[in-house]
């Protein structure tokens, strides 16, 4: 009696579901909700994953890791010529928001007023607002302090966007505002 050959083409599943989904697959819902019936290891996903990401070389898209699990996007080298054919603009940003977002990212946990002590100005409701819609942001705790503001930290969807897996990634601070940042020196309590 021969041994039965298992031919269920895991790869290919992988590489489909990556595909198909909406938002990135992280490889435990891989193995939870694409490979739950199936007898497949995560040592063995990982290493499909490496094989998928090895056939993508030298192509117009790639398969990437980020905060969130591992998506299709196009090579970024790509973006001019990829741009033309989409409709919708990317958004544009003030230099206030876009500020604003840098200081969250590298100082998270932060308050309202740890920005606008960095700045030097106001930070206005709506830039706030436009983060959080965005889903950039979020509150995740208060600052033991009177009034006890919020804190803000970035999101998955932070990562996600800018294509790196931690905040470690994000490249290094101008050492003027490294200074002001390091003369922040507050007591930060979490809500968890």
């Amino acid at each position: 009696m021969r041994p039965t050959v298992n031919t269920t083409p895991y790869k290919q599943i992988i590489e489909a579901a990556i595909f198909v989904a909406k938002k990135p697959l992280s490889l435990a819902a891989l193995c939870r909700d694409v490979l739950a019936e199936e007898e497949v290891s995560r040592q063995q996903v990982v290493a499909y994953i490496a094989e998928i990401t090895q056939d993508y070389q030298g192509k117009g898209i790639e398969l990437v890791e980020v905060a969130s699990g591992y998506r299709f996007q196009a090579r970024s080298h790509l973006t001019p010529w990829l741009q033309r054919m989409l409709q919708d603009k990317p958004a544009k940003y003030s230099r206030a928001t876009l500020e604003t977002l840098a200081l969250i990212a590298y100082r998270q946990p932060v308050s309202r007023g740890d920005i606008e002590a960095v700045r030097g100005v106001a930070v206005s409701s709506q830039t706030i607002h436009t983060l959080e819609e965005r889903e950039w942001i979020k509150v995740i705790g208060r600052k033991e302090v009177p009034g006890r503001p919020a804190l803000y930290a970035t999101t998955t969807q932070f990562l996600d966007y800018f294509g790196i897996k931690s905040i470690q990634e994000l490249p290094p601070l101008d050492e003027a505002l490294l200074a002001k940042l390091a003369a922040m020196d507050d007591e930060i309590v979490l809500d968890i």
